[in-house]
């Protein structure tokens, strides 16, 4: 993982930010690797010098010095220690930012596209910074130097540790090759699982009313059986390993006592010796040994950084943009082909409309004619395939997200609401401003219905909202969509769960809206709401087949109708169409 290319710069970037802790981290890892002498040596002092002088001073005094250089061996693990939880930070918070935009933007491109992963990714290559994996590779170097001083005490003291490293890392090796596949697709089989369980917790209620938690749940069996199957096959395979390597360090052990034993009987090694050319292959073993532990965590952290660095190389970059002024609320499109992300197929098909500041749009026609991908386009939520949305003469790309929001206003069909209070979700989550969500939610028809509740605007209405009924959560959405006073609002099927106070409130909101000269494009079917528009557009099968004054496409849609009621008998029409059209 040491190698950056400039592709992933923003990893690059991350680790070289961390670059001086690493630093730090290697150093106290040399320190302490030196201090792992200490016992060794202290064998031999105890064996050697002090049992063959009777000397209780000579005894104290090692003792002292051991134990005060231990103390020093501790303070520096938990200094290390310490360095690597700070460091996993401050990788985390350089980077968390921008794995969220970028899986946030990824799968606004490719819904569905699995970039709800990257974040536990993160955790994990984070986890890995600051847990046992990264000090394994610290004191992985430190094996030849423990390798050779067993070489110094003796040579087949030496072999004997040599072998034994030799076997481990072979074994560690094996672990590599044998789980490898499996391991990478278990977790591509886990996290297609996550992802169908996310997706199914999103309609548990319509799972629950037509009777489908057997059949959905038989399938993420299906999908969690898998899963689980690969993982077996290759923790089997681990844990032969791990028991075979656990054997091969009992035996190690029984092998140095016994080579070094025989070598005292020779006189060719001291007692002393002898015990610390045990506890030195055993250092010399435990990075060796650490690697085999660590070696899931690492093959994780290596799939989840593959995919980091591929999520990375992309992400189309975020071009800088210049702020423009706040919009009129003109708009335009030019020749718009839209269709949604990941698909060639346009459900808008060479789209041109006029719209002037302050104008009230109505948009109809039947399920499938492109209306919601109008307020979608309109909102720069799906990219253009071709043509060109402006605002104010501004193609809309050139708008950034973060600076057009405060000034449109959009009530998609599907309304969403977050885990939160009220106050917090009429205020976008930005910092509330009490008097501007009261207005909002008052424009909305909704404040009196939101006093009511048990606390009021503090209320916290759960993840999606589920305390709230569907006619509430619209209303709602309704106020966060006017609040702040957005130039442009775009409502969606706003009238969809509303009860007849409800519709009458949005009507109202659309007269308010009208008379401050806000441009206002309604989707809806509902001849109450578009007896308030200014012009109305009508589509089929993706083509805009009408445009103008409200009052003159209604009557093209009935020319039968006389003018003084037209919406009501064009609206049945337009009802008609859509049940025809399915």
């Amino acid at each position: 993982m040491s190698y950056i290319s400039n592709k992933t710069s923003v990893l690059g970037k991350a680790f070289a930010v961390c670059k001086s802790n690493f630093l730090f981290v290697v150093l106290f890892s040399f320190f302490i690797n030196l201090l792992m002498f200490v016992s060794p040596l202290y064998m031999i002092q105890v064996y050697d010098r002090v049992l063959a002088s009777r000397s209780e001073v000579t005894l104290v005094m090692v003792t002292l010095l051991a134990v005060g250089l231990l103390v020093v061996y501790a303070a520096l693990e938990s200094i290390r220690s310490r360095v690597l939880v700070r460091t996993g930070a401050r990788f985390d918070k350089f980077i968390g930012q921008n794995v969220f935009s970028t899986s946030f933007r990824g799968h606004l491109r490719s819904p569905g596209g699995g970039y709800s992963q990257p974040v536990r990714d993160l955790d994990t290559v984070r986890e890995f910074l600051t847990g046992g994996g990264i000090i394994t590779f610290c004191d992985a170097p430190w094996m030849p130097i423990f390798l050779a001083v067993c070489y110094m005490i003796h040579f087949w003291i030496g072999v004997v540790a040599t072998v034994g490293a030799v076997l481990i890392f072979g074994l560690a090796l094996a672990n590599e090759l044998m789980t490898r596949r499996h391991l990478k697709e278990a977790s591509a089989a886990s996290i297609g699982a996550n992802q169908y369980v996310t997706t199914t917790l999103r309609n548990v209620e319509i799972i629950h009313a037509l009777g489908m938690m057997k059949a959905v749940s038989g399938r993420w069996s299906t999908l969690h059986d898998r899963a689980l199957g690969l993982q077996a096959q290759a923790s089997d395979r681990a844990g032969l390993i791990l028991a075979t390597s656990k054997f091969v360090r009992t035996v190690l052990q029984v092998a140095i006592l016994g080579v070094g034993a025989y070598l005292v009987l020779e006189s060719e090694v001291t007692p002393g010796a002898m015990i610390a050319s045990s506890i030195m292959m055993g250092r010399a073993l435990a990075p060796v040994e650490s690697a085999v532990a660590q070696w899931k965590g690492f093959m994780a952290t290596r799939s989840a950084y593959e995919r980091l660095t591929k999520m990375f190389e992309a992400a189309v970059p975020e071009p800088e943009k210049m702020p423009l002024p706040a919009p009129t609320g003109a708009i335009s499109l030019e020749q718009l082909v839209v269709a949604p992300p990941g698909s060639n197929s346009a459900t808008l098909k060479s789209v041109n409309m006029q719209i002037q500041p302050g104008e009230v749009v109505g948009v109809i026609g039947p399920s499938g004619a492109g209306k919601s991908t109008l307020a979608r386009a309109l909102t720069g939520v799906w990219a253009p395939l071709s043509g060109h949305v402006r605002l104010d003469g501004a193609d809309i790309d050139n708008w950034h997200a973060e600076l057009l929001g405060p000034h449109i206003g959009y009530l998609p069909q599907d309304v969403e609401l977050f885990a939160g209070t009220i106050a917090e979700n009429i205020a976008r989550f930005s910092a509330v401003d009490a008097e501007a969500v009261v207005k909002a939610a008052q424009k909305a028809g909704v404040h009196e219905m939101i006093l009511q509740l048990t606390d009021g605007y503090n209320t916290k209405i759960g993840e999606g909202g589920r305390a709230l009924s569907g006619g509430q959560r619209q209303r709602i959405g309704l106020a966060r969509a006017l609040y702040g006073d957005p130039k442009i609002i775009i409502l969606d099927e706003p009238n969809a769960s509303l009860d007849s106070y409800g519709e009458a409130a949005l009507a109202q909101a659309l007269r308010i809206a009208k008379s401050e000269r806000r441009t206002v494009i309604v989707i809806s079917h509902r001849a109450s709401l578009l007896s308030e528009v200014d012009k109305l557009a009508v589509f089929t099968g993706g083509t805009l087949t009408m445009y103008g004054p409200a009052a003159d496409v209604i009557e093209r849609l009935n020319p039968r109708a006389g003018a003084p009621a037209p919406v009501a008998q064009p609206m049945g029409q337009v009802t008609h169409m859509s049940r025809a059209n399915g």
